[in-house]
């Protein structure tokens, strides 16, 4: 009894120790397996690309030492005119007196009188002093006719009777009160009584406004008259 244990042990030991043997090789196997896929994964994932670099960063100037303080750039001053003065040593020690000028007031400028600048005209209107007067407006005209004609009424007896016929042209002279004071012939008809009855009535019927000079004063004036003397129809 006690040899059929012991025989049954050592076999139990046995399979045992193949059950644990196959179970190593099968770890080892699915250890092996598995890092072999994780290796081949990582490969695969890790696969390399450019990376571009940033630019560095600008370099700031240093700080100044902290022993020597910062100063502002100099201020050039104007350039100073120095005037120099010859004096002696000592005078030059004492201090001057100031001078102060006074302006005087300004002086009144007195014009002299012009005289006068203007002047009357006899017509009463002011012109300058150099300018000469204008002549006033003329007024002269010629003697106006007012009234007085000559028709075939008047024509002579014995011109008709002699069948005369013709244009008598007189001249003649309105005084300063408008009548004829004078009359002459200057182109005869052929009829001496055709001519002397133009000068006739002329000087009997004709009134006239009597002729102005340049003053508007009346004057005597000469005018010319044609008459022409025609038989009436029978």
């Amino acid at each position: 009894m006690a040899y059929a244990d012991q025989r049954m042990s050592a076999g139990r030991i046995w399979a045992i120790g193949i059950v644990a043997l196959i179970h190593a090789l099968l770890g080892y196997a699915f250890v092996t397996g598995l890092a072999t896929s994780v290796i081949q994964q990582v490969k695969e994932d890790l696969k390399t690309f450019d990376v571009e670099e940033p630019p560095p960063p600008e370099e700031e100037p240093p700080p100044p030492p902290p022993d020597q303080p910062t100063q502002p750039p100099p201020i050039s001053a104007p350039p100073v005119a120095v005037r120099m003065q010859t004096q002696n040593p000592v005078q030059a020690q004492q201090p001057q007196e100031r001078v102060v000028f006074t302006q005087d007031p300004p002086r009144e400028q007195v014009q002299a009188d012009p005289g006068p600048q203007t002047k009357s005209c006899p017509n009463g209107q002011v012109v300058p002093i150099n300018a000469s007067c204008p002549e006033p407006p003329s007024q002269a005209r010629d003697a106006q006719h007012r009234s007085g004609s000559i028709s075939n009424d008047d024509y002579p007896a014995s011109a008709q009777r002699a069948e005369a016929q013709g244009t008598s042209v007189a001249r003649f002279t309105v005084g300063p009160d408008g009548r004829v004071t004078s009359c002459t012939i200057t182109s005869s008809s052929g009829n001496s009584a055709l001519d002397s009855t133009t000068c006739s009535l002329i000087q009997r019927r004709f009134r006239y406004r009597p002729a102005l000079d340049r003053a508007g004063n009346p004057t005597s004036d000469t005018k010319t008259q044609r008459v022409t003397w025609r038989l009436p129809d029978e």
